[in-house]
Protein backbone atom coordinates (compact mmCIF):
# COMPACT_ATOMS: atom_id res chain seq x y z
CA UNK A 1 0.00 0.00 0.00
CA UNK A 2 2.82 2.41 0.84
CA UNK A 3 4.38 1.76 -2.60
CA UNK A 4 1.02 2.62 -4.21
CA UNK A 5 0.93 5.92 -2.30
CA UNK A 6 4.51 6.72 -3.28
CA UNK A 7 3.71 6.12 -6.96
CA UNK A 8 0.56 8.24 -6.70
CA UNK A 9 2.39 11.21 -5.15
CA UNK A 10 5.21 10.88 -7.66
CA UNK A 11 2.66 10.82 -10.47
CA UNK A 12 0.96 13.96 -9.16
CA UNK A 13 4.27 15.85 -9.13
CA UNK A 14 5.26 14.78 -12.65
CA UNK A 15 1.67 15.20 -13.85
CA UNK A 16 1.79 18.88 -12.91
CA UNK A 17 4.73 19.35 -15.29
CA UNK A 18 2.82 17.59 -18.08
CA UNK A 19 -0.11 19.85 -17.27
CA UNK A 20 2.04 22.95 -17.76
CA UNK A 21 3.18 21.78 -21.19
CA UNK A 22 -0.35 20.66 -22.09
CA UNK A 23 -1.58 24.11 -21.08
CA UNK A 24 0.92 25.70 -23.47
CA UNK A 25 -0.37 23.49 -26.30
CA UNK A 26 -3.98 24.32 -25.42
CA UNK A 27 -3.34 28.08 -25.41
CA UNK A 28 -1.89 27.99 -28.93
CA UNK A 29 -4.63 25.65 -30.17
CA UNK A 30 -7.32 27.97 -28.82
CA UNK A 31 -5.66 30.99 -30.44
CA UNK A 32 -4.69 29.70 -33.88
CA UNK A 33 -5.88 26.08 -34.19
CA UNK A 34 -2.26 24.94 -34.53
CA UNK A 35 -0.60 22.10 -32.59
CA UNK A 36 2.84 23.49 -31.78
CA UNK A 37 5.18 20.49 -31.94
CA UNK A 38 8.10 22.86 -31.29
CA UNK A 39 6.79 23.69 -27.81
CA UNK A 40 9.12 21.20 -26.11
CA UNK A 41 12.18 22.43 -27.99
CA UNK A 42 11.29 26.05 -27.18
CA UNK A 43 11.07 25.11 -23.49
CA UNK A 44 14.43 23.36 -23.74
CA UNK A 45 16.05 26.46 -25.31
CA UNK A 46 14.69 28.78 -22.61
CA UNK A 47 15.96 26.41 -19.92
CA UNK A 48 19.46 26.75 -21.41
CA UNK A 49 19.00 30.54 -21.18
CA UNK A 50 18.10 30.14 -17.51
CA UNK A 51 21.16 27.98 -16.87
CA UNK A 52 23.43 30.54 -18.55
CA UNK A 53 22.00 33.34 -16.37
CA UNK A 54 22.26 31.24 -13.19
CA UNK A 55 25.89 30.37 -13.93
CA UNK A 56 26.71 34.02 -14.67
CA UNK A 57 24.94 35.55 -11.65
CA UNK A 58 24.67 32.69 -9.14
CA UNK A 59 21.01 33.60 -8.65
CA UNK A 60 18.39 30.94 -9.50
CA UNK A 61 15.48 33.36 -9.59
CA UNK A 62 17.16 35.64 -12.13
CA UNK A 63 17.52 32.60 -14.36
CA UNK A 64 13.88 31.69 -13.69
CA UNK A 65 12.67 35.13 -14.78
CA UNK A 66 15.04 35.15 -17.78
CA UNK A 67 13.62 31.82 -19.00
CA UNK A 68 10.03 33.04 -18.72
CA UNK A 69 10.89 36.30 -20.48
CA UNK A 70 12.79 34.35 -23.14
CA UNK A 71 9.75 32.14 -23.69
CA UNK A 72 7.47 35.17 -24.03
CA UNK A 73 9.76 36.73 -26.64
CA UNK A 74 10.44 33.46 -28.47
CA UNK A 75 6.75 32.59 -28.74
CA UNK A 76 5.86 36.07 -29.97
CA UNK A 77 8.64 36.02 -32.56
CA UNK A 78 7.63 32.55 -33.77
CA UNK A 79 4.07 33.70 -34.38
CA UNK A 80 5.00 37.07 -35.87
CA UNK A 81 7.83 35.92 -38.15
CA UNK A 82 6.82 32.35 -39.08
CA UNK A 83 3.31 31.17 -38.25
CA UNK A 84 1.52 34.28 -39.49
CA UNK A 85 2.72 33.64 -43.04
CA UNK A 86 1.17 30.17 -43.22
CA UNK A 87 -1.89 30.39 -40.95
CA UNK A 88 -4.15 31.32 -43.86
CA UNK A 89 -3.11 28.19 -45.77
CA UNK A 90 -3.94 24.52 -45.16
CA UNK A 91 -3.61 23.49 -41.45
CA UNK A 92 -0.89 20.99 -42.35
CA UNK A 93 1.43 23.84 -43.36
CA UNK A 94 1.56 25.22 -39.82
CA UNK A 95 2.11 21.73 -38.36
CA UNK A 96 5.05 21.12 -40.69
CA UNK A 97 6.40 24.56 -39.82
CA UNK A 98 6.41 23.76 -36.08
CA UNK A 99 8.15 20.44 -36.79
CA UNK A 100 10.78 22.35 -38.75
CA UNK A 101 11.20 24.80 -35.88
CA UNK A 102 11.67 21.84 -33.53
CA UNK A 103 14.51 20.49 -35.69
CA UNK A 104 16.14 23.92 -36.01
CA UNK A 105 16.12 24.53 -32.25
CA UNK A 106 17.50 21.07 -31.46
CA UNK A 107 20.30 21.74 -33.97
CA UNK A 108 21.12 25.32 -32.96
CA UNK A 109 21.13 24.87 -29.17
CA UNK A 110 24.02 22.31 -29.18
CA UNK A 111 26.02 24.70 -31.38
CA UNK A 112 25.69 27.40 -28.71
CA UNK A 113 25.84 25.48 -25.43
CA UNK A 114 27.14 22.03 -26.41
CA UNK A 115 25.33 18.68 -26.50
CA UNK A 116 26.57 17.20 -23.22
CA UNK A 117 24.14 16.36 -20.43
CA UNK A 118 24.09 19.07 -17.77
CA UNK A 119 22.71 19.24 -14.28
CA UNK A 120 20.21 21.99 -13.50
CA UNK A 121 19.78 23.46 -10.01
CA UNK A 122 16.51 23.40 -8.10
CA UNK A 123 15.44 26.27 -5.82
CA UNK A 124 14.36 23.80 -3.12
CA UNK A 125 15.48 20.35 -2.01
CA UNK A 126 14.48 17.41 -4.23
CA UNK A 127 14.80 14.96 -1.31
CA UNK A 128 11.68 13.47 0.31
CA UNK A 129 10.00 15.63 2.95
CA UNK A 130 10.16 14.44 6.58
CA UNK A 131 7.11 15.24 8.75
CA UNK A 132 7.13 14.00 12.35
CA UNK A 133 9.64 11.27 11.66
CA UNK A 134 7.71 10.05 8.58
CA UNK A 135 9.06 10.54 5.07
CA UNK A 136 6.54 11.75 2.47
CA UNK A 137 7.27 11.01 -1.17
CA UNK A 138 6.96 14.68 -2.08
CA UNK A 139 10.02 16.88 -1.95
CA UNK A 140 9.87 20.62 -1.27
CA UNK A 141 10.58 21.09 -4.98
CA UNK A 142 7.60 18.82 -5.86
CA UNK A 143 5.36 20.95 -3.61
CA UNK A 144 6.72 24.10 -5.27
CA UNK A 145 5.94 22.54 -8.68
CA UNK A 146 2.35 21.75 -7.70
CA UNK A 147 1.72 25.20 -6.25
CA UNK A 148 3.23 27.13 -9.16
CA UNK A 149 1.31 25.17 -11.82
CA UNK A 150 -1.96 25.56 -9.91
CA UNK A 151 -1.23 29.29 -9.63
CA UNK A 152 -0.66 29.53 -13.40
CA UNK A 153 -3.93 27.72 -14.15
CA UNK A 154 -5.82 30.01 -11.75
CA UNK A 155 -4.19 33.11 -13.27
CA UNK A 156 -5.11 32.03 -16.80
CA UNK A 157 -8.70 31.33 -15.77
CA UNK A 158 -8.94 34.82 -14.27
CA UNK A 159 -7.32 36.32 -17.38
CA UNK A 160 -9.71 34.68 -19.83
CA UNK A 161 -12.91 34.93 -17.78
CA UNK A 162 -12.69 38.23 -15.90
CA UNK A 163 -10.45 40.65 -17.84
CA UNK A 164 -11.00 42.71 -20.98
CA UNK A 165 -7.70 41.44 -22.40
CA UNK A 166 -8.83 37.84 -21.99
CA UNK A 167 -12.20 38.66 -23.57
CA UNK A 168 -10.46 40.20 -26.58
CA UNK A 169 -8.11 37.21 -26.88
CA UNK A 170 -11.07 34.84 -26.90
CA UNK A 171 -12.84 36.97 -29.51
CA UNK A 172 -9.71 37.08 -31.68
CA UNK A 173 -9.38 33.30 -31.53
CA UNK A 174 -13.05 32.39 -32.06
CA UNK A 175 -14.19 35.02 -34.55
CA UNK A 176 -11.21 37.03 -35.84
CA UNK A 177 -13.06 38.81 -38.65
CA UNK A 178 -15.84 40.02 -36.34
CA UNK A 179 -13.24 41.02 -33.73
CA UNK A 180 -11.41 43.11 -36.35
CA UNK A 181 -14.65 44.87 -37.28
CA UNK A 182 -15.09 45.76 -33.59
CA UNK A 183 -11.63 47.33 -33.42
CA UNK A 184 -9.72 44.48 -31.80
CA UNK A 185 -6.05 44.17 -32.86
CA UNK A 186 -6.24 40.47 -33.69
CA UNK A 187 -2.65 40.15 -34.88
CA UNK A 188 -1.20 41.61 -31.69
CA UNK A 189 -3.37 39.39 -29.52
CA UNK A 190 -2.37 36.26 -31.45
CA UNK A 191 1.28 37.23 -31.01
CA UNK A 192 0.70 37.74 -27.29
CA UNK A 193 -1.14 34.41 -27.09
CA UNK A 194 1.82 32.56 -28.60
CA UNK A 195 4.17 34.37 -26.23
CA UNK A 196 1.99 33.49 -23.25
CA UNK A 197 1.92 29.85 -24.31
CA UNK A 198 5.69 29.71 -24.83
CA UNK A 199 6.18 31.28 -21.39
CA UNK A 200 4.03 28.53 -19.86
CA UNK A 201 6.09 25.94 -21.76
CA UNK A 202 9.28 27.56 -20.45
CA UNK A 203 7.93 27.04 -16.94
CA UNK A 204 7.53 23.32 -17.71
CA UNK A 205 11.14 23.20 -18.91
CA UNK A 206 12.36 24.81 -15.67
CA UNK A 207 10.35 22.39 -13.53
CA UNK A 208 11.44 19.22 -15.30
CA UNK A 209 15.16 20.01 -15.70
CA UNK A 210 16.30 19.39 -12.07
CA UNK A 211 15.14 15.75 -12.22
CA UNK A 212 15.43 14.98 -15.95
CA UNK A 213 18.71 16.92 -16.44
CA UNK A 214 19.31 19.24 -19.38
CA UNK A 215 20.30 18.24 -22.92
CA UNK A 216 19.11 19.26 -26.40
CA UNK A 217 16.24 16.76 -26.67
CA UNK A 218 15.35 16.40 -22.98
CA UNK A 219 11.81 17.66 -23.63
CA UNK A 220 10.93 15.21 -26.45
CA UNK A 221 9.31 12.62 -24.18
CA UNK A 222 7.74 15.35 -22.04
CA UNK A 223 6.15 16.81 -25.18
CA UNK A 224 4.61 13.40 -25.97
CA UNK A 225 3.20 13.17 -22.45
CA UNK A 226 2.01 16.78 -22.52
CA UNK A 227 0.35 16.28 -25.91
CA UNK A 228 -1.37 13.12 -24.63
CA UNK A 229 -2.58 15.08 -21.59
CA UNK A 230 -3.92 17.88 -23.81
CA UNK A 231 -5.78 15.40 -26.02
CA UNK A 232 -7.16 13.58 -22.96
CA UNK A 233 -8.48 16.80 -21.40
CA UNK A 234 -9.59 18.32 -24.70
CA UNK A 235 -7.43 20.66 -26.77
CA UNK A 236 -9.87 23.51 -26.05
CA UNK A 237 -9.86 23.27 -22.26
CA UNK A 238 -7.25 24.71 -19.82
CA UNK A 239 -8.91 22.80 -16.98
CA UNK A 240 -8.78 19.68 -19.15
CA UNK A 241 -5.04 20.23 -19.59
CA UNK A 242 -4.62 20.25 -15.80
CA UNK A 243 -6.75 17.15 -15.26
CA UNK A 244 -5.24 15.36 -18.26
CA UNK A 245 -1.70 16.07 -17.06
CA UNK A 246 -2.48 14.70 -13.61
CA UNK A 247 -4.11 11.59 -15.08
CA UNK A 248 -1.19 10.93 -17.42
CA UNK A 249 1.36 11.56 -14.66
CA UNK A 250 -0.31 9.12 -12.26
CA UNK A 251 -0.91 6.50 -14.97
CA UNK A 252 2.70 6.62 -16.19
CA UNK A 253 3.97 6.49 -12.60
CA UNK A 254 2.06 3.23 -12.12
CA UNK A 255 3.33 1.87 -15.46
CA UNK A 256 6.92 2.74 -14.57
CA UNK A 257 6.62 1.52 -10.99
CA UNK A 258 4.94 -1.82 -11.66
CA UNK A 259 6.12 -2.69 -15.20
CA UNK A 260 9.40 -0.78 -15.66
CA UNK A 261 10.40 2.74 -16.66
CA UNK A 262 11.14 1.71 -20.24
CA UNK A 263 7.43 1.11 -20.81
CA UNK A 264 6.31 4.62 -19.84
CA UNK A 265 6.48 5.95 -23.41
CA UNK A 266 4.58 2.88 -24.64
CA UNK A 267 2.01 3.49 -21.91
CA UNK A 268 1.51 7.07 -23.10
CA UNK A 269 1.08 5.85 -26.68
CA UNK A 270 -1.51 3.27 -25.60
CA UNK A 271 -3.43 5.92 -23.64
CA UNK A 272 -3.32 8.31 -26.63
CA UNK A 273 -4.66 5.65 -29.01
CA UNK A 274 -7.39 4.69 -26.54
CA UNK A 275 -8.48 8.34 -26.18
CA UNK A 276 -8.59 8.86 -29.94
CA UNK A 277 -10.69 5.71 -30.37
CA UNK A 278 -13.14 6.31 -27.50
CA UNK A 279 -13.44 10.10 -27.09
CA UNK A 280 -11.29 11.96 -29.64
CA UNK A 281 -12.63 15.36 -28.58
CA UNK A 282 -11.28 14.86 -25.03
CA UNK A 283 -12.99 14.74 -21.64
CA UNK A 284 -13.59 18.47 -21.24
CA UNK A 285 -14.28 19.51 -24.84
CA UNK A 286 -17.22 21.83 -25.28
CA UNK A 287 -20.03 20.21 -27.19
CA UNK A 288 -21.90 23.46 -27.59
CA UNK A 289 -20.78 26.53 -29.50
CA UNK A 290 -18.46 28.72 -27.48
CA UNK A 291 -19.63 32.13 -26.34
CA UNK A 292 -17.48 35.22 -25.97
Amino acid sequence: MSYFIVLTLTGIASGMIYSALALALVLIWRATRVVNFAQGAMAMATTYIALAVIQATGNYWLGFVAALAGGLVMGGLAERSLVRWVEAGPPLNAVILTLGLLLVLEAVVPMIWGAQIRSFPAPFSIAATQVGGVFIALSPFNIFTILVVLSVVAALLVLFRFTMLGLRMRAAAIAPEIARLMGVHVGRLLTFGWGLAAMTGALAGLLVAPTLLLYPNNMDAVLVYGFTAAVLGGLDSPVGALVGGLAIGIALSFVGGYFGGDLETVGALVILIAILMVRPQGLFAHAAERRV
